[in-house]
C-alpha cells in the first residue's frame, strides 16, 4: 500500500473532493490532535450522564420505541452488542466499496466533531480501517433514511466489533474478526452511547450525493461535447450559442454550456461549409439548438445539491447529541429529506438529459433527417445495419432512467411502533442516482461514437480542432466506420472513456 498525502479529520468540513479522494482513490486520513483530545474531553460527559441515576437516552435507556425502558449498569455493554447485531439487518446486493468507504469516512468526521460523545478509540479504529482497507459488507436493502442510514452504518459497525463480514483491500470476503487481525487491529467493546453514535446518521446518502456531484460535473462537460459535435456532424449552426443570444436569459448552467459548445465549434470547416445564404434551413430541430438550455437547467439543479451538500459535509448528526453546552439533547437531524429531495432531483435531471441525447443520435440514423448520410451510418446500406441497434440500446436506457426518475422522497413507510412515522427513503433516491448516472454514461457513450462516425463520414470535410480530438479519443477505441462489427465492446470502451472522464479531460484542457 502506497504511502500517501493523507487527508485531516478534524470534525471540521470535508470537502465533495476530500470524500471522493478517501472513497474511490484510497487517500489515507489522520485524525487531527487537538479534535482528538476534544473528543476526549467531550467523552467526560457522557460518562457522568452514566452514573446519573436519572435515565438519559441513548446511555442508561432502550432505543426509538423502547426509549422509555432504563438499562441498569451491568446490562448496558449488551445494549451496545444487542443495538448494532439487531440493526445490522441489511439485505440483498452487496454496495459498492466506494459507497461505504465514503460512509465509514463521513461517520468519522461527525464522531471527531465531539458532538456524539464517544471515546477517541472509536475515531481510531474507524481511520484505521479506512486506511487499511478494511470495508465491511453492506446490503442494497435496509435504510429507511431515518434514522439516518441505520442498516447500512450497523454492519460497519458489526465489523469493527469483530463480527459481520468484510473485504480487505478488495479480497474476498472474510468474517470481521479476521479482516480486522488482518490488518492487526483490535475490535472495540462498546460503551455507553457508542453504539447510537455510530449508526444515527445520514453518512450513506450524503456519501452517495458527493460522488454523485462529482461525477455529474464531468458527465455534464462530457454531455456539452457530444451535443456540439452533433451539432457539428448533423451540419448544424453554431450561431445560435453565441453571446448576444445567449445574455438574453441569463442562466449560468446555460451560459456556461453555449460557451462552452461555441468553443469547441469554433474554426469547424464543417460548420463553415454551409454558413452561406444557399442553405435554406432556418433552425436546428430543438435536440441540437436547445442543449445549452437542457443542459444548463441541468447544471442549475446541481448547483443546489451541491449547496446542500456543503451544509450537510459540515454537519453534526447524531441522536440525541451532545450541544455545545454540553446538554444530552433529542433532535430531529437525522431525517434525510435534505438529501433525499436533491438525490432525487438529480435523477430527474440526468434522465432529462441523456433524453435529449438520445434524440440526438436518432437523428443521425434517419436519412430523412441527417443532412445526406447513409442510413443508420451503414457502410454498406443493406448488407450491413450500422448503429441501428446502438440506438435501440440508448432508448433502453433512457427508458429506465426515466422510471428511476420517479422521486424516492415521496414515500414513507411508518416503522417503530410509529415512534418513527415518517421517514424519508432517501437512502433509496441515492441508490438509484447511481444507477441514472451509469445509464446517462452509456447513453453519452453511444452519442459520442454515433457522432465521431457521422463527423468521419463528412469528409473531405474536416471537424473543428476540438472536436475533432475528441473523435479521435472515441477512433482509439471504436476504430473507424466499417463493416458490421460485435458492437458491444465498442460501446463498452467509449463508455470506459466517459467513466474515466477522458472526454471531460479533453474539453477542460481546450483553453
Amino acid at each position: 500500500m502506497s504511502k500517501m498525502s493523507g487527508i485531516s479529520v478534524t470534525g471540521g468540513a470535508l470537502s465533495v473532493a476530500e470524500v471522493v479522494k478517501v472513497a474511490r482513490e484510497y487517500e489515507e486520513v489522520t485524525l487531527d490532535p487537538g479534535a482528538r483530545e476534544h473528543v476526549a474531553r467531550r467523552r467526560d460527559i457522557i460518562d457522568s450522564k452514566a452514573a446519573d441515576p436519572q435515565a438519559h437516552y441513548g446511555v442508561s435507556t432502550g432505543f426509538g420505541a423502547l426509549a422509555t425502558t432504563f438499562i441498569s449498569t451491568d446490562r448496558r455493554r449488551q445494549l451496545q452488542l444487542s443495538l448494532i447485531r439487531s440493526h445490522a439487518a441489511g439485505t440483498g446486493a452487496e454496495v459498492d466499496t466506494e459507497v461505504v468507504r465514503a460512509l465509514m469516512l463521513l461517520r468519522l468526521r461527525t464522531l471527531m466533531t465531539g458532538h456524539t460523545g464517544v471515546r477517541p478509540e472509536v475515531c481510531d479504529l474507524y481511520a484505521a480501517m479506512l486506511n487499511h482497507r478494511v470495508t465491511p459488507v453492506v446490503h442494497e436493502f435496509g435504510s429507511l433514511g431515518c434514522s439516518g442510514d441505520l442498516a447500512p452504518l450497523a454492519h460497519v459497525a458489526l465489523v469493527a466489533m469483530g463480527e459481520g463480514e468484510a473485504r480487505v483491500d478488495g479480497g474476498p470476503i472474510t468474517p470481521g474478526a479476521e479482516a480486522l487481525a488482518a490488518a492487526n487491529l483490535v475490535p472495540l467493546e462498546l460503551q455507553e452511547k457508542e453504539g447510537l453514535a455510530l449508526i444515527n446518521g445520514t453518512d450513506g446518502m450524503l456519501g452517495c450525493l458527493a460522488l454523485a456531484i462529482h461525477d455529474a460535473t464531468s458527465l455534464l462537460v462530457t454531455a456539452d461535447a457530444a451535443a456540439a459535435m452533433s451539432v457539428e456532424s448533423l451540419m448544424g449552426t453554431d450561431r445560435v450559442f453565441q453571446d448576444d443570444v445567449q445574455r438574453l436569459r441569463p442562466h449560468p448552467g446555460q451560459l456556461e454550456s453555449a460557451r462552452r459548445m461555441a468553443r469547441l465549434l469554433r474554426d469547424s470547416p464543417i460548420v463553415a461549409s454551409h454558413q452561406g445564404p444557399e442553405d435554406g434551413r432556418v433552425q436546428d430541430a430543438y435536440s441540437l439548438r436547445c442543449s445549452p438550455q437542457v443542459h444548463g437547467a441541468a447544471r442549475a439543479t446541481l448547483t443546489h445539491a451541491t449547496a446542500v451538500a456543503e451544509v450537510e459535509l459540515a454537519s453534526a448528526i447524531d441522536n440525541p447529541v451532545l450541544t455545545d453546552e454540553g446538554l444530552l439533547q433529542s433532535n430531529g437531524n437525522f431525517h434525510g429529506a435534505p438529501l433525499g429531495y436533491v438525490l432525487d432531483f438529480l435523477a430527474i435531471v440526468v434522465a432529462d438529459v441523456a433524453s435529449i441525447s438520445e434524440r440526438r443520435t436518432d437523428r443521425f440514423l434517419d436519412v430523412s433527417r441527417n443532412q445526406g448520410l447513409p442510413p443508420f451510418l451503414a457502410y454498406e446500406v443493406g448488407v450491413d445495419s450500422g448503429l441501428m441497434i446502438a440506438q435501440y440500446t440508448a432508448a433502453a436506457i433512457v427508458s429506465e432512467l426515466k422510471r428511476l426518475a420517479h422521486p424516492a422522497s415521496v414515500d414513507s413507510i411508518p416503522s417503530s411502533a410509529l415512534q418513527e412515522d415518517h421517514v424519508s427513503m432517501g437512502w433509496h433516491s441515492a441508490m438509484k442516482l447511481r444507477s441514472s448516472l451509469d445509464g446517462l454514461s452509456r447513453v453519452l457513450a453511444i452519442e459520442l461514437l454515433t457522432a465521431s462516425w457521422g463527423q468521419s463520414l463528412r469528409a473531405p470535410l474536416m471537424p473543428g480542432p476540438l472536436t475533432g480530438a475528441i473523435a479521435a479519443k472515441v477512433m482509439t477505441v471504436a476504430g473507424p466506420v466499417g463493416q458490421d462489427k460485435f458492437l458491444a465492446p465498442v460501446i463498452e470502451g467509449v463508455y470506459r472513456l466517459v467513466r474515466e472522464k477522458k472526454i471531460a479531460e479533453i474539453v477542460e484542457g481546450m483553453d
